[in-house]
């Protein structure tokens, strides 16, 4: 993947300064420190950053057409490039390069909006226009690569991340309070919004048009809902054995690459199928990538060198100590851009990085399968609630839980009956559109009472569902518990932070392209039509993919415990400490700020330091109060003034009345 970034006039030419683009990539050079590209006129000035991975030697962007008139600037890939490409020569269309960037501009010159319907890949990009003038931004289905956007002085900026945007000069930047309000919600904003007030994020399946001044926004695709008599009547071993060639070709397609692709590799039954597909089908010396803890509540290396010694793959193994996770907190908050109520993100920021000085570029990710297949305990969560409210007399109740969270009850009656009053909550709303998150929801809301009287008197009358409702579909309600369940993952979970925060910002961090078979948009709108029964059999998950890994994964691994991937919070940010994190909760660095009651977070911190034993909701709150004091230091109260890396681009378009480059 790679970096772009731009700004184009609404309405009358005003000069638009190669430099600030040049100093915009500058801000995003990790995206793609290979080499650099500007395409400026009177209306528009387009850059992009590249992380040479298809066509080596003739890919520099922005790419034209025959004419001159469309240019590109392309962060992603198309994966059914080559077969799309064959079919636009045969109608007459002629390429100078070898990227799947020139096939994408020469489909849309053919089909216009309709192209993004033949695409199967991960891209952001923008089109420019030249004749019409006319602008055209689109993002893929599923949200897997960034793009955000503002419109400021008759102008609108556009980039990959927000602080290319944030190197305008004149451009205010502000914490959003809503944004903060539904982060400390859902774990993240909504589709379309960002934590900066006025910074948008073009939501997944859209498109952006600019044209005449005016711009309007498009949804090109849905995440597919199919209501029962749509669900496919094959038996379950057709079922699985189409799933294995969809599984096969998703792989196959996502190989493709002019470097090396090596695979992450974890110990669970995710990253080990996509590991043992690719190694039994398409490589026999496959470089894979793990990490470790210190902490052995979050550690999977013992499944990890299993599947190693089973697939005899060449790997390398991170070692995530507390205070490296400690340490590099800040860094992954200036790559995500918004808080985190969780550390993981950090780990796959230090694996990114071995993984680049390893000399590779891309890998594959088991991403994406427990929103698909059914994997998450908030789906079997659900499902045993649903079954309470059914039965509210059932002595069934606790054996049920139990099987979820065993930890919780081996002798420990209190946990137990923590666990019942927990679980046992909202159990009157089974028919709400929101039931299976609900508890989650209201458990992470809970933190807000952190919040300071400022963003409190904001957010007072503000109530995120409300949002939320308007963005789900008319008919959600009349989908099955599991449906509405996997859909919120993927509308809110899958794009806005496992795809973001955990996915394409800690890996291009470190200029590495994550690619996830599992969200080929093939195998989501399969599996939408397959009855939910076989995604969790009885409170078995995963059933289905567990069934189509039968053979290819060992045993072992297709039946351990499913381990949620998680790290260490207050074992890394308080335990260690790392002198940075302790000054974002000085009194003096929460008034500056504004965005936390400092008597409570004085009093949150006291009780840490003496505790035992920290509660989840306890480590959730540190992680979230101190992430979002990281966010405000970095980009409004001191916010670099000049890129990290100064850069000099390799090609260098001016199509400027009487001007040259600035």
């Amino acid at each position: 993947m790679c970096g772009i970034a731009g700004i184009c006039n609404l309405r009358e030419p005003v000069p638009i300064s190669s430099e600030l683009i040049t100093c915009m990539l500058g801000t995003i050079n990790h995206r793609g420190p290979d080499e650099a590209g500007i395409y400026i006129d009177d209306c528009i000035g387009l850059g992009h950053a590249r992380l040479r991975i298809i066509d080596l030697t003739s890919g520099i962007q922005p790419i034209h057409n025959e004419d001159e008139t469309l240019w590109i600037a392309y962060n992603g890939e198309v994966f059914n490039f080559p077969e799309l490409r064959e079919d636009l020569i045969k109608k007459g269309h002629r390429f100078y390069t070898h990227t799947d960037a020139e096939v994408m501009l020469h489909l849309f010159e053919s089909k216009g909006p309709s192209c993004l319907d033949d695409l199967n890949g991960q891209f952001a990009f923008a089109i420019w226009n030249s004749k019409d003038k006319e602008l055209f931004l689109a993002r893929d289905r599923i949200g897997i690569c960034p793009l955000h956007y503002t419109v400021h002085s008759n102008r609108l900026i556009f980039a990959s991340e927000i602080k290319s945007i944030f190197m305008t000069d004149d451009l205010p930047c502000a914490i959003d309070p809503i944004a903060m309000d539904q982060i400390f919600t859902f774990w993240a904003p909504l589709p379309g919004r960002t934590f900066f007030k006025d910074i948008k994020e073009l939501p997944p399946g859209h498109y952006l048009k600019l044209s005449r001044g005016n711009i309007s926004i498009r949804k090109y695709w849905e995440i597919p809902l199919y209501s029962p008599d749509e669900y496919t009547e094959r038996p379950l071993d057709d079922i699985c054995e189409q799933l294995s060639a969809l599984l096969n070709d998703t792989i196959r397609i996502r190989l493709r690459a002019d470097v090396p692709v090596g695979s992450y590799l974890s110990g669970g039954l995710d990253s080990s199928g996509v590991t043992a597909l690719v190694r039994k089908n398409f490589n026999n010396s496959l470089r894979t990538f793990g990490i470790h803890f210190e902490e052995k509540d979050f550690d999977e290396s013992d499944h990890q060198n299993y599947m190693v010694t089973y697939l005899k793959t060449d790997h390398t193994d991170v070692r995530a100590t507390n205070t490296e996770i400690g340490e590099s907190f800040p860094s992954v908050l200036w790559h995500c851009e918004k808080p985190i109520l969780r550390t993981a993100p950090v780990p796959l920021f230090i694996l990114s990085d071995r993984v680049n000085q390893s000399g590779f570029k891309v890998v594959l990710t088991g991403e994406g399968a427990d929103e698909i297949f059914g994997g998450y305990n908030i789906y079997k969560e659900a499902k045993v609630r649903r079954f309470w409210s059914r039965e509210p007399d059932s002595k069934l109740r606790p054996l049920a839980i139990r099987r979820l969270y065993p930890y919780i009850f081996n002798g420990n009656p209190r946990g137990q009956a923590f666990a019942l009053k927990f679980f046992g909550r909202n159990l009157e709303k089974a028919d709400d559109p929101f039931f299976s998150h609900l508890i989650r929801w209201e458990n992470t809301s809970r933190l807000k009472t952190l919040f300071s009287n400022d963003i409190r008197s904001t957010t007072d009358d503000y109530y995120a569902y409300d949002d939320l409702g308007e963005q789900i579909p008319d008919s959600f309600s009349n989908y099955d518990y599991l449906t509405r369940a996997q859909y919120l993952e993927m509308a809110i979970f899958l794009g806005n932070y496992l795809l973001s925060s955990q996915g394409d910002r800690v890996s291009m961090a470190h200029s590495v392209e994550m690619r996830p078979p599992f969200l080929d948009h093939r195998i989501i709108d399969f599996m939408a039509h397959v009855p939910s029964k076989w995604k969790i059999k009885g409170l078995n998950e995963k059933y289905i993919l567990k069934k189509t890994f039968k053979g290819i994964v060992p045993e072992p691994i297709i039946n351990r415990p499913k381990q949620p991937y998680r790290a260490p919070i207050s074992q890394s940010l308080l335990n260690g400490n790392p002198e940075h994190i302790h000054e974002m909760l000085t009194d003096k660095h929460l008034k500056d700020s504004g965005l936390f009651d400092v008597s409570k977070v004085r009093l949150l911190t006291k009780k840490l330091k003496k505790a035992q034993k920290i509660s989840e909701f306890d480590n959730m709150a540190l992680a979230g109060i101190v992430s979002s004091q990281i966010v405000y230091d970095k980009f409004i109260a001191h916010f670099p003034s000049k890129p990290a890396v100064t850069i000099r681009p390799s090609l260098c378009i001016d199509k400027r009345s009487g001007g040259t480059m600035q």
